[in-house]
């Protein structure tokens, strides 16, 4: 069992930073996939970003075409916890956010769907003004 609490969403202005964070609790693997995931009201709930490892040194990650160049995604190993920084925010990043976590070994590949993954935290939720 893996329990997972993000944290750091909040109202920002459009074109400004914000940084999410998830961490990790519980029985977790040293190798697997953790991702982020966002929902609008009345939408679906959408790929963001995903990193997979296999070790410390050895790691993947990918991106929706929406957030390429602006979100980056990050691990912090010894904190057991994944960041996602946002940048450059646009009002339909609105969203709540979801991390989500697989303790499947996807090796060289990132897994992008929901159901890919097992674990889910409550979610946080971020507001992006105009």
């Amino acid at each position: 069992q893996v329990q997972l609490v993000e944290s750091g969403g909040g109202l920002v202005q459009a074109g400004g930073p914000l940084r999410l964070s998830c961490a990790a609790s519980g029985r977790t693997s040293s190798t697997g996939a953790m991702g982020w995931f966002r929902q609008a009201p009345g939408k679906e709930r959408d790929f963001v970003a995903a990193i997979s490892w296999i070790a410390d040194n050895t790691y993947y990650a990918d991106y929706a075409d929406a957030v390429k160049g602006r979100f980056t995604i990050s691990r912090d190993h010894a904190k057991k916890k994944v960041y996602l920084q946002m940048n450059s925010l646009k009002p339909e990043d609105t969203a709540e956010y979801y991390c989500a976590a697989s303790t499947y070994s996807w090796g060289a590949s990132v897994p992008t769907r929901a159901a890919n993954y097992e674990y889910w935290g409550q979610g946080t939720q971020v507001t992006v003004s105009s």
